[in-house]
């Protein structure tokens, strides 16, 4: 039997020995020192031990291949049919368009981070109007110091969609200003639930506004779908099905296929999952090309607009800082995948209003990815990618396939009347949140090294509630009651045994709103009983052979002299009977409401927002 190669020993260049069975007998040697694959599984065993799923079931590869990507169909140029790599042949200025979202209701506040904003990097706004943000009356104040021929703005006013439009068209005849190229009246009846039965006027009147002044009208919201929980596909196929309604909508108001494709922009959710989001974005505009071709439209008219914003549902209230991460890679990953404008929302989000330095962190991300890290120099980076390439594919048929069943089904202002999304998304929420429950999907700063002692920044509350279910609101939840009373995790062994293990309890506890108090002990049930204060809750962490040694001895002094609940970090040990086990793979969430229970303190059912 020959000596699997190393990874030292692979050539990287092609042509000189190297081959996926090479890169398999690699790969699966070292899976089977880490546990992961045993003697008897093939070498191909490597591919499946790697491969994640999206939550829709689709693969992402660890590694691209020729043979992976071979069924994948021609994706053109930058710019060219079908778009995949490109709405435009390069980015103008070499950059995406820095986009900034504003919300507070006070007006005057408002002016001021626009202003900061706009001298400082960001090159767009994007005006949250009506109950949920600026009142619509106040749009003078806000749009005060800008230069509306430079700066574009996109409109968000769901409530009353036409009387903002006709508000800022009146602000811009009043100062004689040209718009700047992409300002947007931002419509979305279909995306409002209250304006869906009055879209066809809506969008008659908004689009009227928008051709007179040579404006775009419609915005496709995705981030309405992903907020909910959706998935990337799910969000995918409510955009095109979406964008086809206001294609027709358009059409009954008297404008061509081509004139109407012009008056809409699309706006996704980009997440800290890198390659996903990626391939989110170049699928997005391949399936908007098709729609477009099937509509008519020329084929140079055929390329998406893409807005994209980093998520809501990942960002945590919690260890918030830690939303700086998650959306630099986001963003990272947006203008990767070829959107056209990015917001990078500020790391205080999930808190309340943000502030002037939240604001700054945020603009200057974009800044950074830009200016100093060039990500925006080349187009579509990810393109030749035989991973990305057939991740791209494979999201784009998945997504296709979803579309024309809402078509065949009615279309998708149908399907939302019926329930038919509600129920396809709440399937979605509820494999999330197992994911995240077993720590499948860790949260970084709450569901896995959460802080101990932690004092939140402290901001204003929204003036509506925000509708999020954020990826960890069911952990959020528990430490938003915290248990009053310790558990006291006591540690067998030296040092070095019992390190691993009381780490992963005190972290797993502190995920759950529970404080730890750690004593240790070499060898001697004696030194754990004189440092036991009466906890109800105790955990052991040490070696297998600790256990074995001492473990039933000490359990038994320890439910004697009053604990009600004992804990063993690690499998099951045959003669040590314990309440519960924490182990690696564990379902966090389940064991740490037991434990909960057990301390006196429950956990409100209802999940946070």
């Amino acid at each position: 039997m020959s000596t699997p190669p190393t990874a030292e020993s692979l050539p990287l260049a092609p042509g000189e020995g190297a081959s996926q069975e090479v890169w398999e007998a690699a790969v699966a040697a070292v899976l089977r020192k880490s546990g992961r694959l045993t003697g008897a599984d093939p070498d191909s065993a490597a591919w499946g031990a790697l491969t994640r799923t999206t939550l829709d079931g689709i693969p992402v590869l660890p590694l691209g291949t020729p043979q992976t990507a071979a069924e994948v169909p021609d994706t053109g140029f930058p710019g060219q049919a079908p778009f995949t790599r490109g709405a435009t042949a390069t980015r103008p200025f070499g950059a995406w368009d820095i986009r900034a979202r504003f919300e507070d209701p006070d007006a005057e506040l408002t002016a001021q981070h626009v202003t900061e904003d706009l001298e400082n990097g960001v090159t767009s706004l994007w005006l949250v109007l009506g109950e949920a943000g600026i009142a619509i009356e106040s749009l003078d104040t806000v749009l005060e110091p800008v230069l509306l021929d430079l700066a574009p703005v996109v409109l968000d006013a769901p409530e009353q969609p036409v009387r903002a439009a006709s508000e800022f068209v009146r602000h811009l005849v009043h100062r004689g200003v040209q718009p700047a190229p992409g300002t947007n009246l931002g419509a979305n009846p279909i995306g409002h639930r209250d304006k869906r039965p009055m879209a066809k006027e809506v969008v008659r009147d908004v689009a009227d506004l928008a051709v007179r002044e040579g404006l775009r009208a419609i915005t496709v919201d995705g981030t309405a779908v992903h907020d909910r929980g959706g998935s990337d596909l799910q969000e995918l196929a409510y955009t095109i099905a979406a964008g086809a309604e206001y294609l027709r909508l358009l059409a009954q108001a008297g404008h061509d296929p081509s004139t109407a494709a012009g008056l809409i922009e699309f706006r996704y959710a980009a997440t800290a999952e890198q390659f996903p989001t990626i391939a989110k974005f170049r699928a997005a505009r391949r399936l908007w090309a098709r729609v477009l071709e099937l509509s008519h439209v020329e084929p140079e008219l055929r390329g998406q607009s893409q807005h994209a914003v980093t998520s809501r549902p990942m960002m945590t209230r919690y260890d918030p800082y830690v939303n700086m991460l998650r959306t630099t890679v986001a963003a990272f990953s947006a203008g990767v995948g070829g959107a056209a404008a990015v917001t990078v929302l500020p790391f205080d989000e999930p808190l309340g209003l943000p502030e002037s330095f939240s604001r700054r962190i945020a603009r200057n991300t974009s800044s950074l990815l830009v200016s100093e890290s060039h990500v925006a120099e080349v187009t579509d980076p990810a393109g030749g990618s035989h991973a990305v390439e057939r991740l791209t594919e494979d999201l784009a048929v998945a997504a296709w396939d979803l579309f024309t069943r809402v078509e065949e089904t009615g279309g998708l202002i149908h399907d939302l009347k019926d329930g038919s999304w509600d129920r396809a998304i709440a399937e979605v929420v509820s494999r999330r949140r197992a994911q995240v429950a077993r720590r499948e999907r860790p949260l970084t700063g709450l569901s896995e090294f959460p802080q101990v002692a932690e004092t939140l920044p402290q901001r204003r509350a929204y003036p509506v509630p925000r509708d999020v279910v954020r990826n960890g609101a069911d952990f959020e939840a528990m430490r938003d009651q915290p248990a009053t009373t310790p558990v006291l995790v006591a540690t067998m062994g030296t040092v070095a045994q019992h390190t691993a293990r009381a780490t992963f309890l005190t972290n797993l506890l502190t995920a759950g709103g529970i404080t730890a108090r750690t004593i240790g002990a070499t060898a001697d049930v004696e030194e754990v009983l004189a440092a036991y204060r009466g906890e109800a809750v105790v955990a052991l962490a040490g070696a297998d052979r600790a256990y074995a040694d001492w473990g039933a001895d000490l359990v038994t002094a320890l439910r004697a002299a009053g604990a009600q609940h004992v804990v063993l970090a690690g499998a099951p040990v045959d003669g040590v009977e314990v309440d519960d086990h924490a182990a690696l793979g564990l379902d966090a969430l389940a064991f740490l409401h037991r434990t909960r229970e057990r301390l006196g303190v429950g956990t409100s059912t209802e999940v946070a927002q």
